[in-house]
This record gives C-alpha cells, structure tokens and sequence, in this order.
C-alpha cells in the first residue's frame, strides 16, 4: 500500500510537471503514519490482531503438543494385550502422553467389557481429546466476522468525515483527504485481519481432522487386537 501511495504521488508530480507547473518532491508516508489516519476504530481493529495472533499461536501449540505417534507403541502394546497382560498394558500406557494413548487406554480399562461397550468408551474419550483441542478455536471465526465490520463501520465514519469537511470547508482535495484516509485504512485493515483470521481457523481445523484420523485409525486397529483376542 506504501508502494502504491508513492507511485500516485510521483505520477501526480510529473503530471504537474507536463502542465508547466514546478515540479514538487514526492511525498512518503509510512506504514504507522498511514494506519493512524485510520482514527479511533484502529483501536478495536488492533485489539482483534493482537487476539488473532495469540489465539492462533496458542491453538497451534496445543494441538500439535503431544501428538507424535510411532506405530511401534501400537505394535508393543497388542503384545500385552495377546498375552494377557492388560496391567502390563495400562502401565506401558502411563508412562507415554499422547491423545492418542489416552484414548487406547481407556479401551484397556474396559477391556473386560463388551465390544461394543469398549468402543463407545473410546469414542467418547477421542471427543474429548478433540473439545480440548477446539477449545477458544471459535475466537478465530468470530474474528473473521467482527474484523471487516469494524472496518466497514470505518467505512461510514469516513464518510461522515469526508461529507462535514466539505460542508464546513468547501469541496477540495484537503477537505476529503481525512475522510477518504479513515474509509480506506480501516477498510483494508479490517479486511486483511478478518481474512487472516479465517485462513488460521481454516488451518488449525485442518490439523485437527489430521489428529482425530490419527486416533481413529489406532483405535480401529485397537479394536482389531482385542477382537482377535476375544475370539
């Protein structure tokens, strides 16, 4: 945008130029300089970044926290279980903390239950890994909703300015440049966190369905081993 700004300022120089006019020196406005022509609702725009970026970062540590699962622990822990060693089991079980372990062990403590009876639990503990992992991931989508109205509200505090200005001082680039620069800077702003907002909500969601296929594939196979066990 800073880029933008300062070709149109040297394009209206040199066309200042042509007309026989003096030349002026190009203006440069900065990034902070610009935002804070956006006025008082950059304010509640810079409070929804601020929450953007620490709920994603949270969200991102906490569902890939603990979630390295080697197939190898699935193996050795079917050697307990085809042995009859279920204590052994719960114990291997404790000294590993997965998601996934978690849910395999709480089929091991109903092991003596029905099939179906096993499953249900397992499930029921899968839904609960997974309500953890969604847990403020909400924050985001109502980010993505809230950022662009903030910054269509903008929209209409610009206009307002813009209309008093030239009410008050006549119509002239000076008198619509304050209200043009609110409509435009929370505008963009507002859309850019909402957009960042809902790829991040888009991202985490996806790492999330990656972890719940990773425990209902080790549960199935689970499910599989005692099956085979009770035969």
């Amino acid at each position: 945008m800073q880029i933008l700004l300062t070709l149109m300022l040297q394009a209206d120089t040199a066309a200042k130029a042509a007309a026989g006019s003096a030349p002026a020196a190009s203006e440069k406005i900065s990034l902070f300089q610009l935002l804070m022509e956006g006025g008082a609702l950059m304010i509640p725009l810079l409070l929804c970044s601020v929450l953007m970026v620490y709920v994603f970062v949270e969200r991102f540590m906490a569902i890939r926290k603990n979630m390295t699962f080697e197939p190898a622990f699935l193996v050795r822990l079917s050697d307990f279980v085809k042995t009859g060693d279920i204590s052994g089991a719960k114990a291997f079980c404790k000294g590993a903390s997965s998601p996934v372990v978690r849910v395999l062990e709480k089929g091991l403590s109903r092991i003596d239950k029905p099939l179906e009876l096993v499953e249900k639990s397992m499930e029921n503990a899968g839904k609960l890994e997974v309500y953890k992992w969604e847990k403020n991931l909400s924050i985001l989508s109502t980010l993505a909703g809230i950022a662009p109205m903030f910054g269509f509200l903008g929209t209409i505090a610009g206009m307002i300015i813009l209309f008093f200005n030239v009410q008050h001082q006549g119509f002239s680039l000076e008198a619509i440049a304050g209200g043009i620069y609110t409509k435009m800077v929370t505008s963009a702003t507002g859309l850019i966190i909402g957009l960042l907002s809902y790829v991040g909500h888009a991202y985490l969601d996806a790492q999330i369905n990656k972890n719940v296929n990773t425990i209902e594939a080790a549960s199935v196979e689970f499910l599989d081993i005692i099956a085979e066990t009770h035969l």
